[in-house]
């Protein structure tokens, strides 16, 4: 296969549109799709200097794949990762990150503001192996601190959080790691590389469920992890090879193909997001309103600092509890109820019966995340007909 030019000094959106291009003997203009689990070789030698890792090329689509290898060489131009692999889900991509590097004895310290799911790795998962773990609130920069032990391995952490979007200080965090002989792993799906990048602040592997805003129009499931050549060689590539976690061609092909629109499309997402989050904040049924990039956000400055754009999701506090929180979300004309976010169409969450269900009372509380909260992932609709169907929806509530 014939390789694109060498990509020098692209710039990010001409990276997101050619990176990692590789183009067979008909010089497609749009990537192949290889729908294909196996490959043949010339001879019987070929087929063992591949096995052997004497010789380049692909062996089996569980392995490594054309279109797969497109998709995660572009990811990881975008991120100013060394290298990249896809997998399944995002979820798939949070479990093997952990689960080929952590051993029994091992210890963990996580953010406690993390996606339920995440949470439930870390919690009931990874001590079923002997691995520890210790909570923290992750805007608490002395928590991290203390919460290190001699066996801690890896910090793990989502900024901005879901659903609370809550931010850490990724430089400092990753010094506490580094200190500590400490891999730091970050969560990056509500940004994107276009608005954060962690490793520029010192994150050692990124992790997306590419599910989200990666594919951006709810289509289909897919995750990455972003690290270095040794820790891909080390412990990801041999858990990937032999656990079997991988991505389809397919989608990786629907997910490398949105990468050529995704920064047109996150910074459309950060635009309707802030009307959104100043409509929502100006009325008098909303006692609450969180959205990085505002000024009343708690931790504005580290956002502004770290981040791009504030990002496509809001999150909001309405009174009267899980009743006028549900009689708001039933109302709604145009945005829908989903669990899901960073679609093109807009999506209410309610978290505390959804992705939060799991969590103690006491927990969720601890996190923010009350009976009034809704998660709105903001789509890319006009910012005026979300605003006016979320006014009158709020009438009802």
């Amino acid at each position: 296969m014939a390789t694109n030019k060498k990509p020098g000094n692209w710039r990010k959106r001409t990276q997101a549109v050619r990176g990692g291009l590789m183009r067979s003997p008909f010089q497609e203009t749009s990537e192949a799709l290889f729908l294909t689990s196996g490959y043949a070789y010339e001879t019987a030698e070929e087929a063992e200097a591949r096995f052997r890792g004497e010789v380049g090329g692909f062996q089996y689509s569980r392995f490594g794949n054309p279109t797969v290898s497109m998709f995660e060489e572009r990811m990881a131009a975008l991120e100013g990762a060394p290298v990249g692999r896809a997998t399944a889900t995002g979820m798939a991509a949070v479990s093997a990150a952990m689960l080929s590097y952590l051993s029994a004895g091992d210890h963990v310290v996580a953010a406690k503001a993390m996606f339920g799911s995440c949470r439930h790795v870390v919690e009931s998962i990874l001590p079923r192996f002997g691995i520890t773990f210790t909570l923290v609130d992750g805007e608490d920069v002395d928590q991290w601190r203390t919460a290190m032990r001699p066996n801690t391995k890896l910090l793990f952490l989502e900024t901005p959080s879901n659903p609370t979007l809550s931010i850490v200080d990724l430089k400092a965090v990753a010094r506490i790691a580094e200190e500590g002989g400490a891999l730091l792993a970050v969560d990056n799906a509500f940004a994107t590389p276009v608005l954060q990048r962690p490793m520029e602040f010192g994150a050692h592997i990124v992790i997306h469920s590419t599910t989200k805003y990666i594919d951006g129009q709810g289509r289909a499931l897919g995750g990455m992890v972003l690290c270095r050549q040794d820790f891909l060689n080390d412990h990801l590539q041999p858990f990937i090879r032999n656990t079997g976690p991988s991505i389809s061609p397919f989608n990786a092909w629907l997910h490398l193909k949105s990468l050529e629109t995704l920064d047109l499309r996150m910074r459309a997402h950060c635009e309707n997001a802030t009307r959104v989050a100043d409509f929502l904040a100006g009325h008098r049924k909303v006692t609450r309103v969180l959205y990085p990039f505002r000024p009343d956000h708690p931790q504005h400055n580290l956002a502004r600092a770290q981040m791009e754009g504030g990002g496509g999701v809001v999150t909001f506090e309405v009174e009267g509890g899980k009743k006028s929180a549900f009689a708001l979300a039933n109302a709604l004309g145009i945005i829908d109820i989903s669990n899901n976010l960073g679609d093109a169409k807009s999506l209410l969450t309610h978290p505390e019966t959804t992705t939060h269900q799991k969590l103690t009372p006491e927990a969720r509380l601890g996190l923010g995340i009350t009976a009034g909260l809704l998660r709105l992932s903001v789509g890319l609709e006009d910012a005026d007909d979300l605003c006016e169907d979320l006014d009158q929806a709020l009438k009802v509530a």
